[in-house]
């Protein structure tokens, strides 16, 4: 080996003893961008707000105006629970305060102002159909406004009949039947009147109290009986949701999922047309950051999956709301303020205030950016990431440009984002980047960074602009796909055949979404396909594509959901009932029925679908749970069975979130049939 210098010898020492400037900075984020998996079209009404009789602000120009900067899109009227007690015509509210200058024309010159639409709450606690039929004259006919939403109420199932009573309801009945009958006579009055209107009856939300509990004298849960009741007669279905934590929006797939084969079994023929609007959001997390960035960063997040799973409307409770409890958050003053503008309001003793009114709180532009990502008529497509504190979501734009937001929910780490796309090539340009950080009062734009590369700050968010690398005719987007014929591992698409582009169609590809990637199960040059190798017991969302004789692609179409079953035959059966639930748990019951030879001595197993859910207890077998797999072995008593014969067992179930039962059960190694 050669001498090396002393000296120099001394700095090589001093080099590789030095700690590394880059020896705690994170590794970069995977982020996948998949053009091929097509969620939701982006509605026209996606971004909302609730109004309030309340609040004296409601109708001035200066919070008409900064709605409209913020990208709102319907803003709903009267204001929560104090819809079962308004009466619109002398604009009173026996037993509530009402603001000057917040009566329904004052409202609607807002929306008007704002260039949103309205939705309206008909009063059902203390109104008539009567009542709410005039309104709808005033409105439309007399006035000419064209409100075309129209809920029933408000909140219900909160009238004590779950044992908690905050909602208005003078009907001596405060059964869901009842409002279930008032709403086909609401929707009959007053679509007499204007038969374009939509009307929105009132549901509960998965998971959320008191969803699923059937209340002593009911045929069911709030939901199958308004449903089963007044499906026919409505047009979107109402759901809340006030998570209470900034960690939830994992739940925003299976709470519309489950909403959606709610009404799908139970609202009668041709359920698919009624939409879901969630006329009610906040984090309601005031611990945890309800104005400041934290709650904003999980506002946007909650909005864009909302929508993206089909939501026709997110509407955020509320535009000013009030001081609340007051602390500090990640470096800035939370009012404990449900509003996106300051009341400028005092606490109770006058020790703080907040900022002047109408200044935005970070949740304000939460929305904004969320606008300004997902505009109407764009298509969201899926994105991910492999950081759990950096949260993608996507858009196309009609004319084939991306949105991409990047959301960090880190408190102190800046991370850096290596983005690639599947069914896209973004062009070399510098990407424009919209960018919002914590305390922030504006979103900036500027040009930094890839299409590729991008370093997001902590308790930020960012979303870039692409444009393709080059626009080529693409053929027409195949229509919506429908299943049938859907088995344990096999189901039948079909589709509207899509319009030729500049070249014939040569075939159809049929795309699963896994997370953000897909996976083809197969093509044709017809317009269906069976696909087999299906699991049971399964979600699938699948996706068509048309490729013409040139190989060129087209857009995605619509997804098509479906749940793929068990075996029509099997040498063992399987009954899950839910026999009570409390929103929280539930008691099931599992009955199993030997099909096939006698057993002596059985193991049955299945896997809880969610990590939020988990085995209280159970009896007459003995219970084990290991991660999210439970298996139950017989008891020494009840281990023989004859063909034929069935064994009863039951169990305590928690959740935390939408409660999907278990679907595949096996006895001693087979998949059974599920009844």
């Amino acid at each position: 080996m050669p001498k090396v210098p002393l000296l120099a010898a001394f700095a090589i020492v001093l080099t590789l003893n030095v700690p590394s400037a880059y020896a705690d900075e994170p590794a970069p984020v995977a982020v996948t961008v998949n053009a091929r998996a097509a969620l939701a079209n982006v509605p026209e009404t996606g971004l909302g707000t609730n109004h309030a009789i309340w609040d004296s602000n409601l109708g001035t120009n200066q919070t008409a105006d900064l709605l409209k900067d913020a990208g709102m899109k319907l803003l709903r009227y009267p204001g929560g629970s104090y819809s079962d007690i308004y009466h619109w015509a002398d604009h009173t509210a026996p037993g509530g305060y009402v603001a000057p200058n917040t009566d329904f024309d004052t409202f609607m010159s807002g929306v008007r102002r704002t260039g949103a639409q309205a939705m309206v709450t008909a009063n059902y606690g203390t109104g008539t159909a009567e009542e709410a039929a005039a309104w709808v004259r005033q409105a439309n006919i007399t006035k000419k406004y064209g409100v075309k939403y129209w809920e029933i109420g408000n909140e219900n199932y909160g009238n004590g009949r779950y044992g908690s009573a905050w909602e208005a309801d003078d009907h001596a009945d405060k059964s869901p039947a009842e409002y279930a009958r008032h709403v086909v006579a609401y929707a009959d009055a007053m679509k007499a009147v204007d038969p374009t209107i939509k009307i929105g009856a009132v549901l509960t939300t998965p998971a959320n109290w008191p969803d699923a509990i059937t209340a002593e004298g009911d045929n069911g849960s709030w939901n199958k009986v308004i449903l089963s009741a007044a499906g026919p007669k409505i047009d979107f279905v109402i759901v809340h949701w006030y998570p209470g934590a900034l960690d939830r929006t994992g739940h925003v797939p299976d709470m519309i999922q489950l909403t959606r084969e709610q009404i799908a079994k139970y609202a009668g023929p041709g359920s698919d047309r009624i939409g879901i609007s969630m006329t009610e959001f906040n984090t309601g997390s005031s611990s945890n950051g309800t104005n400041t960035q934290p709650g904003a960063l999980a506002a946007a997040d909650a909005y864009a999956t909302l929508l993206a799973n089909g939501v026709f409307s997110v509407d955020w409770w509320n535009v000013h709301n009030g001081i609340g409890a007051v602390s500090e958050v990640e470096g800035h003053t939370d009012y404990g303020d449900f509003g996106l503008l300051s009341s400028g309001a005092c606490n109770s003793d006058g020790s703080v205030c907040e900022p002047a009114l109408n200044t935005p709180f970070a949740p304000y532009y939460a929305l904004q950016m969320v606008g300004k990502f997902a505009r109407p008529g764009d298509r969201f497509i899926r994105a991910a990431t492999d950081q759990p504190k950096v949260t993608a979501h996507a858009a196309r734009r009609p004319n084939g440009d991306l949105a991409v937001l990047l959301i960090n929910t880190s408190s102190d780490t800046s991370y850096p984002v290596k983005l690639g796309y599947s069914g896209f090539t973004p062009a070399t340009s510098t990407p424009t980047v919209l960018t919002h950080t914590n305390g922030a009062t504006t979103i900036t734009t500027s040009s930094t960074g890839t299409a590729t590369t991008q370093t997001l700050a902590p308790l930020s968010l960012t979303t870039l602009l692409l444009h393709p690398a080059s626009v080529t005719p693409r053929p027409g987007t195949p229509g919506q796909p429908k299943a049938a014929n859907v088995t344990d591992q096999s189901a039948t698409i079909t589709w509207p055949a899509a319009a030729p582009g500049s070249r014939p169609t040569a075939k159809y590809e049929v795309h699963r979404q896994n997370g953000a990637i897909t996976e083809q199960l197969g093509e044709t040059s017809g317009t269906s396909l069976t696909v087999h190798n299906l699991k049971p017991g399964t979600r699938y969302t699948l996706n068509v594509i048309a490729r013409d004789t040139g190989g060129t692609q087209s857009y995605p179409s619509s997804p098509l959901t479906f749940t793929t079953g068990t075996p029509a035959t099997s040498s063992c059966s399987v009954r899950l009932t839910n026999q009570t639930d409390w929103a929280s748990g539930y008691v099931g019951a599992i009955d199993i029925t030997n099909n096939g030879a006698p057993v002596n001595g059985w193991t049955l197993s299945f896997t809880w679908p969610r990590t939020w859910q988990s085995l209280g207890s159970g009896w007459s077998g003995v219970w084990t749970q290991e991660g999210s797999n439970v298996k139950v072995v017989n008891e020494a008593g009840n281990g023989s069975l004859a063909t034929g014969a069935t064994a009863t067992i039951g169990y305590v179930g928690n959740y935390s979130g939408p409660n999907v039962l278990p679907s595949v059960f096996t006895l001693n190694g087979a998949v059974c049939t599920v009844q």
